[in-house]
């Protein structure tokens, strides 16, 4: 098992924009006083530049592009919808937002398996939606592939009994918690396990702050712990500027190279970012509009693919 991989599923947008649907609970979304034929515009130049950046890098990325009849808003996050593992399985799951249920396109399979990529079976576990249950994919779920271990803050999007039922069909020790963020004096539960936290190698950057029960707080540092992470932690500011959101990857010559956006850069400590490098290379990207509009980030970008070559 590996915990990075070299190549990313990245899909190029052509409606994005602010979608309202997910607006309810995703507290990081932003409206901007632009048209959204500006927005898209903004987002997509925002995306060019990452992809070209991370292939310098020597990222394998693979671009699909959005399909404008759908109209999905949110397409340019593919990680909610889909996640690619080691054992050519992939996992498709159930969105909370009607209109992100679109992004789900089975040709994008078949363009990774001309691409030589070997796929054993499809669970699907998108007959939930029907039942009012959901769950995000790796926005929902940070796996710590290696150790067996899946990290998950229950939410609107990531409901318990489906998450323990990922983890039995993909052999995964369930950690379960719940992540809060103030919202206008309130404690709510955030969105996405993955804007608190992000499981690398050989560390973990983690809103503990966020985690507001002892108990939870307490079983989450024990596993990292247990699993020989250094543990980097980030405040509820950090946060808001998605320093979770990150992703490590593998570039030329099997660098590992930890993505970022610009913004959750910019709001690192010299003291973090020293901690950060002792572990691996930085690769930041303005993604400015996407985060704005869309509340996502850097790693919610990238779908990971781990499925093995023909």
């Amino acid at each position: 098992m590996h915990q990075t991989t070299n190549t990313v599923l990245m899909i190029r947008p052509v409606s994005f924009r602010m979608n309202e649907q997910t607006a309810v609970n995703n507290y990081f979304q932003e409206d901007l006083e632009l048209k959204n034929s500006e927005i898209n515009a903004k987002a997509q130049a925002e995306f060019d530049a990452f992809v070209e950046k991370l292939r310098t890098a020597g990222v394998n990325v693979i671009v699909e592009n959005d399909d404008k009849l759908m109209d999905t808003p949110d397409s340019i996050f593919p990680n909610n919808w889909v996640s690619f593992h080691e054992n050519g399985d992939i996992a498709v799951y159930p969105m909370f937002a009607e209109n992100r249920r679109k992004e789900r396109r089975e040709e994008i399979f078949l363009s990774l398996e001309d691409d030589g990529f070997h796929i054993e079976n499809i669970v699907d576990y998108t007959s939930a939606e029907e039942d009012g249950y959901f769950l995000e994919g790796t926005g929902s779920v940070v796996l710590d592939r290696v150790n067996g271990k899946a990290y998950c803050a229950l939410s609107p999007r990531a409901d318990e009994e489906l998450f323990i039922e990922f983890c039995e069909d993909f052999e995964y020790t369930p950690i379960v918690f719940i992540a809060n963020q103030s919202v206008e004096g309130d404690r709510l539960p955030i969105y996405h396990t993955n804007v608190m936290m992000c499981i690398a190698e050989t560390f973990a950057v983690i809103c503990l702050d966020s985690i507001d029960d002892k108990h939870d707080k307490k079983n989450v540092i024990k596993h990292l712990k247990e699993s020989k992470k250094e543990i980097i932690e980030i405040t509820e500011d950090q946060m808001a500027n998605f320093a979770g959101n990150m992703l490590q990857v593998r570039g030329k010559d099997e660098k590992r190279i930890l993505v970022m956006s610009q913004s959750a850069h910019d709001s690192l400590t010299s003291l973090q970012i020293s901690k950060i490098s002792m572990h691996c290379e930085i690769l930041s990207c303005p993604l400015e509009t996407i985060e704005t509009c869309g509340g996502g980030s850097a790693r919610c970008m990238m779908a990971e693919v781990f499925l093995p070559k023909k």
